[in-house]
């Protein structure tokens, strides 16, 4: 299928080759036969990529000192290299789609195959959307028309904020796609509307559709809005403009009544002035996106909707009532069509949406010829030679922020060949696997698993697949390495250990950091100890946003299992000795629930070590992350966040200088590219993968529990 990329360096749009995206449970796979280029949030980020670096810093000033503090803490190398990633990753583009079902992933839901539908896809020929996202197209209503719905739905959820009553007078501040939209919406509603822009032709249109057009740069809008209400002022504004002066908003309280209300839908500055909202007494609510739902995870993701009699309007619910304001003919976004390009010229269409000339709804079509158009789960990226002359040839499952940041270059520096690189969503896996030079891109896993030239999986999927596509893989006589967790569940081990008994396969995990250099150095002295060793593991985490999928028990299962389990790794290889018991303490918030990302970890060796891991999340960012102490013999020695290794009473450690941040991933990957080639033994003992994943998992449990 083709698709749309565009990368912030430049603001480039690109038509990219990929798979087309695989079913999940609770999605829709749909053909795409329209979408709609949304003016303000697109045209916006070409605008910014088109920018230079100075104009980017002056417009980002909170992602620039999140920048400075991580060069602080991590170093300038790696934070250039988080930047440039940052920069030059292409992203699917659009939100705005309509199309014919393919594909359900229930044998039972709301859609079938054949069903006409818009959903919030992005420009592509194929797109995959949670069905909450995705509403049914009324006969009469053209694609095009229909892929306006998430803007109108925008706009309709705006209107529902202001709570217009019949007869109101509502002012819709800003004429673009949303505000045209919101006129017909408000003059559907009953209510006169008075629609303001500095663009005349824009004013004209408004008023095509019933509105009073008032045109900014004449004169005073203020006094024009109170003249054409009898001095009264208007019951609602809408902001659905798109601006950085706070102008906009001051001229808003002065053109509305006492007890008026104002509604946010685009963007303006928001350094407001007291006396307007004191002396009238009014209100300001800001909309988001397409109403109740967006963002949720649950709603958007989980399928979990909202009950009707208590949420009566989601974001599904207002894309429905969009389409039905468009059946009824009382909502019509035909009239703001302005340009029309099909998909293979869809760049051309981004330098229409930043040049001086005119345009307003511009369409992105799609072929039309048959249900198979640009459907292939699997394509060819490369005709180069796929493996090496021992034959080692490597399959990739999962094509995120971290495969792409780190291992995938780990995996090439290593020297393994990537044949089959796969992402469920497709575009990941072909912009990433042309990259590492791959030679096909899929989102079907068994196009590695089946494969007989791929001797080799790596696992870089989300945490809860780990086990159950390790355990695949190894049934298929593969080696594997797959990204800690290894498994969430006791369970999942099991799965993964019979496995394995059945395998001659190797097994290893992603527990790079004791392939660190800085944990190698710390290692030899430690090992040349006559008592036993105390070690202080302490990691500033950082707070994830509550909906974060590693904090979700089914997909992530938390942060201890998902992240912490690095730690009790680093100190049992560290102590050499096996681990004995575990006990934790987790923070409580103010409920007394247990802070599960705010735990201390105390663990205890069969050679009578002892280990705390102090795994925190509520610290300072610009604090460093990890740091990691050990005593012993009368001696110390810490490692600094991975650059720099200091030691007390080791004279021959006193003083290194830090060094570039290294935590070990290229080291572990080469280690097991090295073991595959030589026929083993595993860089990790299989033994200590079970031991250390067995007693993350019980930790998990304690810190949810809260128990000690």
């Amino acid at each position: 299928m083709r698709a749309l990329t565009q990368t912030l360096r430049d603001g480039r749009v690109v038509v990219t080759t990929a798979p087309s995206p695989g079913i999940r449970r609770g999605t829709v796979v749909v053909r795409s036969r329209a979408g709609l280029i949304s003016a303000g949030t697109e045209g916006a980020l070409v605008q910014f990529g088109r920018s230079g670096l100075l104009e980017k810093i002056r417009s980002q000033p909170h992602q620039v000192q999140r920048v400075l503090d991580k060069a602080r803490t991590d170093g300038v190398g790696p934070t250039l290299e988080a930047v440039r990633d940052r920069l030059t990753r292409p992203t699917a583009t659009g939100y705005c789609q309509a199309g014919v079902v393919l594909e359900c992933g229930d044998a039972v839901g709301p859609f079938a195959p054949g069903d006409r539908v818009v959903t919030n896809g992005p420009h592509a020929e194929v797109v995959r959307v949670p069905y909450n996202l995705a509403a049914k197209i009324p006969d009469g209503v053209s694609f095009e028309a229909a892929a306006f719905t998430p803007l109108a739905a925008i706009a309709l959820q705006g209107v529902r904020l202001a709570e217009p009553s019949l007869g109101e007078t509502v002012v819709v501040f800003g004429l673009g796609l949303i505000g045209q939209l919101t006129v017909q919406i408000a003059r559907a509603n009953g209510c006169r509307c008075i629609g303001i822009d500095r663009d005349p032709d824009r004013v004209a249109l408004a008023e095509t559709f019933g509105a009073t057009g008032l045109t900014a740069e004449d004169g005073s809008i203020v006094e024009a809005v109170r003249s054409l209400t009898g001095g009264r002022g208007a019951d609602a504004v809408l902001m659905t403009l798109a601006s950085d002066s706070d102008e906009p908003m001051h001229q808003a309280a002065g053109m509305s009544r006492q007890r008026g209300r104002i509604v946010l839908v685009g963007v303006t500055g928001l350094d407001l002035r007291r006396a307007d909202f004191y002396e009238k007494e009014l209100s300001l609510q800001v909309s988001c996106s397409y109403g109740p739902g967006r963002y949720d995870p649950d709603y958007e993701e989980g399928g979990h909707d909202y009950p009707l009699p208590f949420v009566r309007w989601t974001a599904k619910r207002n894309f429905e009532a969009v389409l039905e304001l468009m059946a009824d003919g009382r909502l019509d976004p035909i009239p703001l069509i302005s340009h029309r390009f099909p998909i293979e010229t869809a760049a051309e269409a981004y330098d229409v949406l930043v040049s001086d000339e005119p345009s307003l709804g511009i369409l992105l079509t799609y072929p039309d010829d048959g249900e198979s158009a640009g459907t292939d789960r699997t394509i060819r990226l490369s005709t180069r030679a796929d493996s090496t002359k021992d034959g080692t040839v490597a399959g990739v499952l999962g094509a995120g922020d971290f495969a792409r940041r780190t291992l995938l270059p780990a995996i090439r520096a290593a020297g393994l060949p990537i044949r089959t690189i796969v992402s469920s969503g497709g575009l990941s896996a072909s912009v990433e696997g042309k990259a590492a030079r791959a030679a096909f891109a899929s989102t079907e896993a068994e196009a590695v698993f089946t494969d007989p030239e791929i001797d080799t999986v790596v696992v870089l999927t989300r945490h809860d697949t780990h086990a159950s596509f390790a355990a695949r893989a190894l049934d298929a006589r593969k080696h594997v390495f797959v990204e800690k967790p290894l498994a969430l569940s006791q369970r999942g081990l099991e799965e993964v250990r019979t496995a394995l008994e059945a395998s001659n396969s190797l097994l290893m995990v992603g527990f790079n950091r004791r392939f660190a250099p800085r944990a190698r150095d710390m290692k030899k002295l430690v090992d040349r100890r006559s008592g036993p060793l105390s070690l202080v593991i302490t990691v500033n985490a950082g707070r994830l946003p509550v909906d974060h999928w590693a904090r979700d028990p089914r997909q992530g299962g938390g942060r201890i299992v998902g992240e912490a389990c690095h730690f009790l790794d680093l100190a049992r290889f560290l102590v050499g000795a096996r681990i004995t018991n575990l006990a934790v303490q987790s923070a409580r918030d103010e409920s007394g629930r247990p802070l599960e990302d705010v735990s201390h970890l105390q663990l205890g060796f069969a050679d009578g070590s002892t280990a705390g891991v102090h795994y925190l999340a509520s610290g300072s960012r610009r604090f460093p992350k990890e740091r990691v102490e050990a005593f012993f013999d009368g001696c110390t020695a810490r490692i600094d966040n991975w650059r720099r290794l200091r030691t007390w009473g080791l004279r021959r450690w006193d003083g290194l200088l830090p060094r570039r941040m290294d935590k070990g991933h290229r080291n572990e990957m080469q280690a097991f590219v090295d073991a595959v080639r030589a026929g083993g033994p595993a860089p990790i003992p299989i033994d200590e993968i079970f031991e250390v994943s067995e007693w993350s998992i019980r930790a998990a449990e304690l810190a949810r529990q809260g128990a000690a």
